[in-house]
C-alpha cells in the first residue's frame, strides 16, 4: 500500500493530500530511511513522523483498504512519542 494511503486509512494523519505533502516535504521516514507519497509500506514497517512539535515512531501491525475509525488504531503500535522544540538560527 501507498504511504500515503496507509496514513490517511489508520488516520494518523487526516486527508490524503495533506499526506503527500508532509511526506514529500521530507517529514516522513519509512524503516529510517526518507519517504515520498508513492513509497509501499507493509506489515513490520517502522514509520517516523514529524508533524508540528511531536515526532512519532510507529510500527504497521495490519495494512487494510478501508477501516472505521474505531478500528483504525489497530492498524499501527506506537513505539516512541516525543516532543520536539526548533530553535530559530536568526535569533541567535
Amino acid at each position: 500500500m501507498r504511504l500515503d494511503k496507509f496514513l490517511k486509512v489508520s488516520r494518523l494523519i487526516k486527508r490524503r493530500t495533506l499526506a503527500k505533502e508532509v511526506s514529500d516535504q521530507g517529514r516522513i521516514e519509512v524503516n529510517g530511511k526518507e519517504a515520498k507519497a508513492s513509497t509501499s509500506v507493509k506489515v513490520g514497517d517502522e514509520l517516523t513522523l514529524r508533524l508540528g512539535q511531536r515526532k512519532i515512531t510507529v510500527r504497521i501491525e495490519r495494512i487494510q483498504e478501508t477501516t472505521r475509525k474505531e478500528e483504525a488504531a489497530e492498524m499501527y503500535t506506537i513505539i516512541n512519542e516525543e516532543k520536539v522544540s526548533y530553535t530559530d538560527d536568526r535569533l541567535e
